[in-house]
């Protein structure tokens, strides 16, 4: 069992790699590799530090939703984080560099929520709690060194998060169904990633309804008005500074913001 000593340990590596701006080893000298249990209270932990200085939670994303992926860590299931306020950025804006650490791309659906997933839920309900599904880029971190993570590492550091953007165009599931959808990144114009629904657990709705029964379980639901970004339709892409992405998604539209220098 993982001590309180050591689950402390774990989080201040993380919080002093994101305040200092250095990658840090491994956590999982402190949880183990594979304890999952730990390395949530240990993203809790982190989480709540940051709401405490003021930052609010706007949501969740799922992440290890691909086969591979998740071979690679020897996980069976994806995980999830936690989206604040803070990390959220617009459409066509410009990403400050000096905030994160290792940063990687990734073309995802993304969405919002008309109505809270508590109680008893099954695929038509999830699916009925979707107010709209959007175009999203996240913009994926780790405080790890060299992205040397497993299962444990990565649960702990927010599940890698970073910061995201999402396109503020709605549409209705009735006009799209996620699972088919295809998607193109580009970064300066030149396509990097594709990928399709089919790849985020075989259809994002599907890591939804995951993520929805696995909220719920842990006693904290997703709630109406949050958004969730799904999970990764193709190849995560390193960026760079100075670096203009874009996605685009079929019935979505596209998003894209540019990633400005380091001290900007």
């Amino acid at each position: 069992m993982t001590t309180r000593t050591a689950l402390g340990d774990a989080a201040a590596r993380l919080k002093r790699a994101a305040a200092v701006g250095v990658p840090c080893p491994p956590v999982r000298e402190f949880i183990g590799s594979d304890d999952i249990a730990a390395a949530y209270r240990v993203q809790s932990a982190l989480i709540a530090h940051r709401i405490d200085r003021g930052a609010v939670r706007v949501g969740r994303k799922i992440g290890l939703t691909s086969a591979a992926v998740q071979q690679q860590l020897g996980v069976d299931q994806p995980d999830f984080g936690v989206l604040l306020d803070d990390m959220a950025v617009r459409d066509g804006s410009v990403v400050p560099l000096r905030r994160l650490l290792q940063p990687k791309v990734e073309g995802e659906v993304a969405f919002r929520l008309g109505t809270s997933l508590d109680g008893e839920l099954d695929r038509a309900r999830v699916r009925a709690a979707v107010a709209s599904p959007h175009a999203a880029i996240e913009i994926v971190d780790s405080r790890i060194a060299g992205w040397d993570i497993r299962i444990a590492d990565t649960v702990a550091d927010n599940a890698s998060s970073g910061l995201f953007v999402a396109s503020e165009r709605a549409v209705s599931l009735e006009a799209v169904e996620p699972a088919d959808v295809t998607m193109t990144l580009r970064v300066n114009g030149h396509e990097v990633s594709r990928g399709s629904g089919s790849a985020c657990l075989g259809d994002p709705l599907t890591a939804l309804e995951w993520l929805a029964r696995t909220a719920a379980e842990f006693g904290d639901p997703l709630r109406a008005g949050e958004l969730v970004l799904s999970g990764a339709l193709g190849p995560m892409v390193v960026v760079q500074p100075g670096d203009e992405v874009k996605v685009e998604i079929s019935g979505l539209g596209a998003v894209g913001a540019s990633f400005g220098t380091g001290d900007a």
